[in-house]
């Protein structure tokens, strides 16, 4: 692992105006078929619309093939009455009003980070509104990251599963393909990741789309079964519910939860197409479509109780179903694939945070930068999702296993909301209770049926997130040891530009050093090896240190910081933002044009590449140490991750004892 060939992450440092948050910080996921990064006011208001239904919506679109399903079985342990019905439809109805509409799409897609949404993005205004990096905030955007990642592997292998499960409503011979279908469509999905999707991304939005509107039409064909399921557009049927069913109606509630997940795509896609089209999209036709979908598939129950086993896919005549089923999983695909790919923008920005090691990053398209493709995490997330689908066998034994993590997600972005209302666009204290009170009620009694989930398969996503947590925090913990190690005995980068001045047995060669640091108040290791081991220095020196703002993008006006230290040496600091790329060829370029002179082609790049050893009197637990130096062992490259010239990289190696 290079550790002083760029910053390996104090995440969330403060720095003046850059206000850093380790090597590079969080945000929004990266979808395929989208508009390049801050570039979402460009392209027309319908075209990014239609783009933002297929991407954003594709995970809550698919909720209600299994939504009303379980959440009617949940239901009727004692028997489903017509109030029992119009109970969970109104609960159902309400949910997408209270968490969605007014949640999202009226509050949270006004918090943004200069166009940026995301928990990680809400982490970053934070630290802007107090200055300073708590423990506490750290913590709650590992958390954050952790249930998302859980909640990436869990979306792909309910919903496709799912769909394909429809095809038992036609044949049930078809009940013994269920399993393989399933894992043949979810192994080519990640399969293609390599590849990218962007042949096949500008078809997601029209689909999608099609997909609302068939849910809509559906819908609408049953509603007159009994038009009497219109009464559950009244909140207080919900309300009864909950009252009448008392502590047994949390089981249920668990289940209706399921038809908002997805909801946090709104907020974490915000770059990508912008707070209008967002909107646009929902009020016009994803709103209106789930919920005609809902009272439609209530209407149909109400009329025939039989058809809670499957009210989805039996609202179709029997000529649709097979094209629906089609559809159906067409669906499934384009919000997993959605999801997939916010899991690797996600891992990226939790590395530039300095939260994870480098991973290696490939870029799948030329035209467009957010396009990407990181094979740990698909490879990590690929085995997951089959061994659930392996595990539980069926949709609705998953369902048991999803929402905690989205729930628990939900609570964590309104808690940091609310952060944001107090410090940073200082709301009155009586204004923000007033206003995230009610959802924060809310989304704590979602949690609290989701946490009655745990012994079903609620605790997969709860393992799998204190697993995260426990790498991220023991890769924050030993980097910071590892640079306080590093500062030990270290030469303050000052007294050796002193002393060289003094010294006449070095020899000068031509050409200019690049040394990258991530402590730019000492002398780079690589520095010190060249020069105790070669005896050499070359006549100019530039230090390179890397931050990154909590801004998602700088302009490249504000982007380096020339610092003059002596005839010789030349420190250079960059700051990138959280959405772009750590190109450092690139920043030394505008270098060059702010007159520092030197010639690219006579350039080399030293890396400092540190091996660790454990020690049993100093440092971290035993397990922690061979957990980061199993981390450290796995990073990326770091030529490719600076985007360094591969020809004119020096590395030299380092060995530190932790």
């Amino acid at each position: 692992m290079s550790d002083s060939d760029g910053p390996t992450g104090d995440a969330l440092v403060h720095q003046g105006d850059g206000q850093t948050m380790g090597e590079s910080a969080s945000a929004a996921q990266t979808h395929a078929a989208l508009p390049t990064p801050g570039q979402h006011g460009t392209g027309s208001l319908w075209k990014l619309t239609l783009g933002s239904i297929g991407v954003v919506y594709g995970d809550i679109g698919t909720s209600p093939i299994y939504a009303m399903r379980e959440s009617l079985h949940a239901a009727s342990r004692d028997g489903l009455s017509r109030a029992d019905v119009y109970g969970v439809i109104s609960l159902l109805i309400w949910a997408l009003i209270l968490i969605v509409t007014f949640k999202y799409v009226v509050l949270i897609l006004r918090a943004d980070n200069r166009g940026e949404g995301g928990t990680l993005s809400l982490v970053a205004l934070v630290q802007q509104a107090l200055e300073k990096r708590p423990v506490w905030l750290l913590a709650l955007g590992m958390v954050g990251i952790s249930l998302f990642f859980g909640d990436a592997m869990i979306t792909p292998a309910i919903s496709v599963l799912s769909a394909v499960e429809g095809l038992n409503l036609i044949t049930p011979r078809f009940q013994t393909f269920v399993i393989p279908i399933t894992l043949a469509i979810i192994a080519g999905l990640f399969f293609v990741q390599r590849w990218g999707t962007g042949a096949v991304s500008a078809l997601f939005g029209p689909i999608t789309a099609i997909w609302f509107l068939t849910m809509a039409v559906l819908g609408l064909m049953h509603i007159g079964d009994d038009i009497s399921i219109l009464r559950s557009l009244n909140p207080a049927y919900a309300a009864g519910f909950l009252v009448n069913n008392g502590f047994a109606s949390l089981i249920v509630l668990g289940s209706v939860f399921l038809a908002v997940t997805g909801a946090e795509a709104l907020y974490a896609d915000l770059g990508h197409f912008g707070r209008r089209p967002i909107r646009l999209a929902w009020v016009v036709l994803v709103w209106p479509a789930l919920t005609l979908s809902y009272l439609g598939q209530g209407a149909l129950v109400l009329s025939n109780p039989a058809m809670a086993e499957n009210p989805f896919f039996l609202q179709a005549p029997e000529w649709a179903l097979l094209p629906l089923v089609i559809l159906a999983t067409m669906a499934t695909v384009i919000a997993s694939q959605a999801v997939i790919s916010g899991a690797f923008s996600m891992m990226k920005q939790a590395v530039r945070m300095g939260l994870l090691p480098r991973l290696e990053i490939l870029h799948t398209s030329e035209s467009q930068e957010g396009q990407i493709y990181l094979p740990k995490v698909n490879a990590i997330l690929a085995v997951g999702v089959i061994v659930l689908v392996l595990v539980f066998g069926s949709s609705s034994n998953l369902a048991a296993a999803y929402g905690i993590a989205v729930s628990g997600d939900m609570v964590i972005t309104t808690i940091l909301a609310s952060l944001v209302l107090l410090r940073a666009w200082r709301w009155n204290m009586g204004l923000v209770a007033l206003v995230v009170v009610p959802v924060l009620v809310i989304e704590g009694i979602f949690l609290g049926a989701n946490i009655l989930k745990i012994p079903d398969g609620g605790w997969v996503p709860i393992l799998f997130a204190a697993a995260m947590v426990t790498v991220m925090w023991t890769w924050v913990r030993g980097t910071r040891h590892v640079q306080t190690s590093a500062r030990r005995g270290a030469t303050a980068i000052e007294a050796l530009i002193e002393m060289l001045a003094k010294s006449s047995r070095l020899q000068e060669v031509p050409g200019t050093a690049v040394f990258l640091t991530s402590d730019p108040d000492i002398a780079p290791a690589a520095l010190m090896h060249n020069i105790k081991h070669n005896h050499v220095l070359h006549e100019r020196n530039i230090i390179v240190y890397v931050q990154a703002a909590t801004k998602p993008f700088v302009p490249d006006g504000d982007r380096i910081k020339i610092i003059k230290l002596s005839d010789r040496f030349t420190r250079v600091d960059m700051t990138f933002g959280y959405m772009e790329e750590t190109n450092v060829p690139r920043a030394l370029a505008l270098a060059r044009k702010q007159g520092e002179k030197f010639d690219i082609m006579s350039t080399s790049f030293f890396l400092n590449r540190r091996t660790f050893r454990t020690s049993k009197t100093q440092g971290l637990p035993g397990w922690q140490e061979s957990l980061y130096i199993a981390m450290s062992k796995s990073a990326a490259n770091a030529t490719d991750f600076y985007r360094l010239p591969t020809n004119r990289v020096i590395e030299l190696g380092q060995q530190i004892i932790i």
